[in-house]
């Protein structure tokens, strides 16, 4: 009989939840966004940063199931404070068995969320480790947030848990790149 800790092991391998940590680069301020393909769950594909040129964007990158929760705040948080920007939420899913099973994954994300969000979450399997080389993954259970310039490039990021203070500080960030 296989124990549960081989079974549990095998899935973490196939799925990829237990891919290696990437340290984020020392300083990604200024530097751009990768470029990165993905598909709206309204099954549009993105090209991200691309798609948000001209807009100011809140980007917020999530790893695992478990950074829902912290996407959520902040999304609520950015909201509830008047965030001046474009908020999408990036699921970035790293490894071979979830590209083959990415549709399975995608349809059970829309039973979760409401139809007139589908548009704001563009899920990135492909190109996932194109997001984790420039962020990094030391922290897969928060959210990476990242706020883009109109241009694409990084203007503002964290990924240590949700802070109302941050919050502020990202929003004070945000209207000067609104208004120049």
């Amino acid at each position: 009989m296989i124990s549960k800790r081989i079974v549990s092991l095998a899935l973490c391998a196939l799925l990829s939840s237990c891919s290696a940590k990437v340290s984020a680069p020392s300083n990604v301020q200024n530097s751009a966004f990768p470029q990165v393909r993905g598909n709206s769950l309204k099954q549009e594909a993105i090209v991200i940063p691309d798609h948000f040129k001209g807009r100011v964007s809140l980007v917020l990158v999530g790893y695992t199931q478990k950074a829902q929760f912290d996407i959520d705040r902040w999304i609520l948080g950015a909201l509830q404070a008047d965030v001046k920007a474009e908020i999408v939420e990036v699921p970035t899913i790293a490894g071979m068995m979830p590209q083959m099973v990415q549709s399975f994954i995608d349809n059970g994300m829309r039973k979760g969320i409401p139809e007139s969000d589908w548009a704001s979450v563009v899920t990135v399997y492909e190109d996932a480790p194109k997001i984790i080389s420039a962020l990094g993954n030391e922290r897969p259970q928060s959210a990476y947030v990242v706020l883009l310039d109109k241009a694409g490039k990084i203007a503002w990021t964290t990924n240590a848990g949700y802070s109302a203070s941050q919050l502020l500080e990202l929003k004070q960030v945000a209207e000067k790149l609104q208004y120049p």
